[in-house]
């Protein structure tokens, strides 16, 4: 029944006012997870090298694919640096956790490598001050992590783990596959910890590409599968531009049914210019 000019009655009227406010809380709900959203990954953003370095006869690529639970942002990161003497610096890592929090603690790690590499160039000790600085902060996280030095003046190659994925490797003369150097733990797990460093020279054209565990491992995906799928997509394109070939690297990821973001660094070594180093 309606009232004396055609309102609606009382109960009508009710509901209507109840689902308007139902509607307004959940456009403020809708805004304000897309601020928290757009706030997260803009602390993603500049948590990662703004951009790479770009040398004489040394290109290097990478990619970044954020994790599909929670907010798009996570613990993986990426970097590459020329170091006072010349060398170029390469990391890649995973901090524990896929929320704010794991964002900061990685920005922390990425740029104390950073500027412990401009004290010491040997991953050895890079690692190892990383790992303990992580220790005394207390914070209870810790990263897993794979650090290398390459000299392009002697060629050579010196790497470095931290319970960090192996990284995959191709050469011109046709050779590639997983390099299953030794490492050590996680960082910021055991205190006064020594990583081992593999050493190797560079005597042709060659790529390297780092990644962490979300692009070759999944819920059912086995990692060993993973890396030598990646393996394969590197050989097969070892010709391809370094910004192609971290964008099909990247796409394995699609095939292991991943959660976990993912991070991909590729380094292009073009070979030596002037015969073997004296």
């Amino acid at each position: 029944m309606r009232g004396q000019h055609g309102d609606p009655p009382d109960s009508a009227q009710t509901l209507l006012v109840t689902l308007g406010r139902l509607v307004d809380q959940a456009l403020e709900r809708i805004r304000i997870q897309r601020a928290r959203a757009e706030l997260a990954m803009a602390l993603q953003r500049h948590m990662l090298p703004p951009e790479l370095p770009d040398l004489p006869g040394l290109r290097v690529a990478a990619r970044y694919s954020p994790s599909r639970d929670g907010l798009d942002v996570g613990g993986d990161w990426y970097d590459a640096f020329v170091m006072s003497d010349g060398s170029l610096g390469l990391s890649i890592g995973d901090v524990q956790g896929h929320d704010v929090e794991a964002v900061a603690f990685m920005g922390q790690v990425r740029t104390s490598l950073r500027a412990i590499a401009e004290a010491t160039s040997d991953p050895r000790e890079v690692l190892g001050r990383a790992n303990n600085l992580l220790i005394s902060m207390g914070c209870g996280l810790f990263a897993t992590c794979c650090f290398i030095r390459f000299d392009p003046v002697t060629r050579d190659l010196h790497v470095s783990r931290a319970g960090h994925v192996p990284m995959i490797w191709a050469t011109a003369g046709g050779g590639y596959g997983v390099a299953l150097d030794s490492g050590g733990p996680p960082l910021g797990i055991v205190a006064r910890e020594q990583y081992p460093v593999t050493h190797r020279r560079l005597t042709e054209a060659g790529v390297l590409v780092l990644l962490t565990d979300g692009v070759v491992e999944g819920p059912t995906y086995p990692m060993e599968a993973g890396l030598a799928e990646v393996a394969k997509l590197v050989r097969a394109g070892f010709d391809a531009d370094p910004d192609v070939l971290a964008s099909a690297v990247i796409k394995v990821a699609d095939l292991t049914g991943h959660r976990d973001d993912a991070a991909v660094l590729v380094a292009r070594y073009d070979g030596p210019a002037n015969g073997p180093p004296s």
